[in-house]
């Protein structure tokens, strides 16, 4: 076969050839680093603090004693405490200290509480286990965002006060167990956030914040499902807990905002309740015309509007079912999961008085995806908050504190009345 070279057309005019040059350097220089996230988010870690680590570091080695003389990294204690390795330890929330004694919560910013309870479930059953669920996966993180040049154990303070003790047989028991304990962190000064737990939770955890004061509450839910009608099943479920929220003499039906709602899955009872008390929905399809920005924007306006404090319920099946299948009510054409963290960071940068994650539901979970995604959730409100200088707000708005009776015990629990007499 014969090869015919094909005609040279490059032109040789100064002007044609500047051009080509023009291009080669377009496609080879970078565009300008410093105007890129990454690059300013590189530099705003300079300035964070790191005297937390540093302290955590000598708490490891004094309660979980010095490494293994073979050990280099002279901050690796025997026995597992703190942060690493992500793969040990008992799991507390970011494994943040144990606030075993209650009491103690009043030293911290904020305080994660179980609510392990799904008697309110009309459906699948499992999430008593999310409160376990979500505590295991947070393990797999570290307090520092890269992107938003937060460090929360640096920049604010964080326990967990365990599990409220719930009664599996008893509705109302447990609503009562549930008030207590989140009247009691919110008393505190501490910020709850809790863990659920069926969406059920969501009335005693508003009614545990709104008995400490007298100002007004409004309250961002984010949801496939009104959650507003009055009974379901001749009781107070987890489709009901806005219906009796809004009841409480200091929380406003009209600042209840609603995002996410629709599909097949919303009783046309709720729907009802929602136009009687003349409360606020938008759907998945108004948040995907509006866009991202705008429906922070009208949800803050809406939620805030003549109240005091604002409370976040976050339910994680307001996301899309493909990512997050362990849920108790899963629904597709929810939030894509950048869209979920999105709005919830912005709903959070203007503050919040307490926060709840609810229908994690591990047994039906795949690798543990659903309980990672509350968990980011959960990290991105606090990122939020402490970026934004919230965290801590909703503390001059506590004018009517509980005090709640405890029990008297000295000693240790578990634990002989002095140490071994080794040899005796």
């Amino acid at each position: 076969m014969l090869f015919t070279q094909r005609p040279h057309n490059r032109s040789h005019h100064p002007a044609d050839q500047r051009a080509r040059l023009d291009r080669r350097d377009r496609r080879a220089h970078h565009p300008d680093l410093t105007k890129l996230a990454g690059w300013k988010a590189m530099q705003k870690e300079a300035d964070l603090p790191e005297g937390r680590l540093e302290e955590e570091r000598r708490w490891a080695l004094r309660m979980g004693l010095t490494g293994a003389d073979t050990i280099e990294d002279k901050s690796i204690p025997t026995f597992a405490r703190g942060e690493l390795p992500h793969f040990a330890g008992i799991n507390t929330f970011l494994k943040a200290p144990y606030a075993e004694d209650v009491l103690d919560v009043a030293n911290y910013d904020a305080t994660v509480l179980g609510i392990p309870f799904d008697g309110g479930t009309t459906y699948r059953p499992g999430t008593r286990f999310g409160p376990q669920g979500v505590r295991k996966i947070s393990a797999l993180y570290t307090p520092y965002n890269y992107e938003l040049g937060v460090d929360l154990r640096e920049q604010m303070t964080l326990c967990d006060a365990g599990d409220v003790f719930t009664i599996p047989a008893n509705i109302e028991k447990s609503f009562d167990q549930i008030s207590r304990g989140v009247s009691h962190v919110f008393s505190s000064g501490s910020l709850p956030i809790m863990i659920g737990g069926d969406h059920s939770i969501g009335f005693p955890c508003v009614r545990g914040i709104a008995e400490c004061t007298s100002k007004r509450i409004g309250i961002v839910h984010f949801d496939r499902h009104a959650d507003i009608q009055e009974k379901d099943l001749d009781e107070r479920m987890h489709t009901t807990p806005w219906f009796h929220s809004t009841n409480l003499p200091n929380v406003p039906a009209t600042n209840l905002v609603q995002i996410g709602i629709g599909g097949w899955q919303v009783p046309r009872e709720a729907v009802k309740v929602a136009r009687e008390r003349n409360t606020n929905i938008i759907t998945m399809g108004d948040v995907e015309k509006m866009g991202i920005a705008k429906t922070i924007e009208m949800a803050l306006e809406m939620a805030w509007k003549d109240v005091d404090m604002v409370y976040m319920s976050f339910d994680i099946d307001s996301i899309d079912c493909g990512f997050v299948p362990g849920t108790g009510w899963p629904e597709p054409g929810g939030f894509l999961p950048r869209e979920a963290l999105a709005l919830a960071s912005g709903i959070a940068a203007e503050g919040i008085c307490g926060m709840e994650l609810v229908e994690v539901s591990p047994p039906y979970d795949t690798s543990d995806i659903t309980a990672l995604m509350g968990t980011r959730v959960i990290v991105d409100v606090l990122g939020a908050m402490v970026s934004n200088g919230k965290l801590g707000a909703h503390k001059r708005h506590i004018d009517k504190p509980v005090s709640l009776p405890h029990g008297e015990f000295e000693g240790k629990r578990w634990a002989n009345a002095e140490p071994h007499k080794i040899g005796e």
